[in-house]
């Protein structure tokens, strides 16, 4: 990975941070996205640390918002001549609905529309350094979901759940339609489940609900494997030319549910995303 660019999106904690400094050490120079300069501060210093003299670097943005988005994706395609690899993985879950400014269910925001727009944003840095690769963090929570285009952004019948599931189902949808989409350019687009391991993310939703999931997680796998498996999908040789896939722990394709593979869904998904954001591939 020596002399490449990897851009990762919730690089801060959890497995995006242990896949940093894994491909950190490999040699990558590390372009990351943080919510807020302490937490980016922290992270590089770590990064320097495990990858030193690379000038690894971070861009701080609210990836809920559209707004900040584009901006944050617009920065790094201004500031990196090249992206050899793309890893979204950047997400979270509430425990009561919340809508952004956009008007957004919060957990699809994060979840699905950041992926989509930042993944936009570097389309032109990524096929100019071609072979490339996007890799997206997606769940086995996405089997057993189904997109409700006319209930979207879980206006009725909101749970963290059917939110958190729903938003994984629309990253597999959305790395079988950018697969297909970039095929011939020599950029692959994959997905990954990273098991069930312990991360700040499942901490996040506080209260009673917070303490149960707390209590949950302390049965939860290390997250090590879960970032070996980003790493495997963004380097692995045996991976070149690969596309469209989804894979577990680590490196292992398997299928997605009869939903995440269905191609009608996928483009649906994809043409409301794009009236979502405002932006057209």
């Amino acid at each position: 990975m020596r002399g490449k660019v990897v851009v990762i999106t919730g690089a801060t904690s959890g497995i995006g941070r242990i896949a940093a400094l894994k491909l950190a050490g490999l040699g990558a120079r590390i372009v990351m996205t943080a919510r807020d300069r302490g937490r980016a501060d922290a992270a590089l210093a770590a990064l320097n640390e495990a990858g030193p003299g690379i000038a690894h670097r971070a861009h701080v943005g609210d990836l809920s918002l559209l707004s900040e988005m584009k901006r944050v994706g617009a920065e790094i395609a201004s500031a990196e001549p090249r992206v050899d690899v793309l890893i979204n993985n950047a997400g979270s879950l509430f425990l009561t609905r919340q809508v952004t400014t956009d008007g957004l269910e919060r957990t699809f925001a994060i979840n699905h529309m950041a992926y989509f727009v930042v993944t936009h944003a570097l389309r032109e840095r990524l096929a100019a350094s071609a072979p490339a690769r996007i890799v997206s963090t997606a769940s086995r929570a996405h089997r057993g979901r189904v997109l409700d285009f006319g209930n979207l952004q879980l206006a009725k019948g909101y749970s963290i759940m059917q939110a958190y599931g729903r938003s994984k189902l629309a990253n597999v949808l959305f790395t079988r339609e950018l697969a297909r989409r970039l095929a011939g350019t020599g950029v692959t687009a994959n997905c990954i489940h990273p098991g069930f391991v312990a991360t700040g993310l499942g901490q996040r939703p506080g209260g009673l609900f917070g303490a149960v999931v707390g209590f949950y997680f302390r049965f939860a796998g290390p997250p090590e494997p879960a970032a070996d498996t980003i790493v495997a999908v963004a380097t692995s040789p045996e991976l070149e030319g690969v596309t469209g896939k989804y894979f577990v722990p680590v490196g292992t394709e398997v299928e997605p549910s009869a939903a995440a593979r269905d191609d009608a869904t996928a483009l649906r998904l994809w043409q409301e995303s794009e009236r979502i954001a405002g932006i057209k591939w």
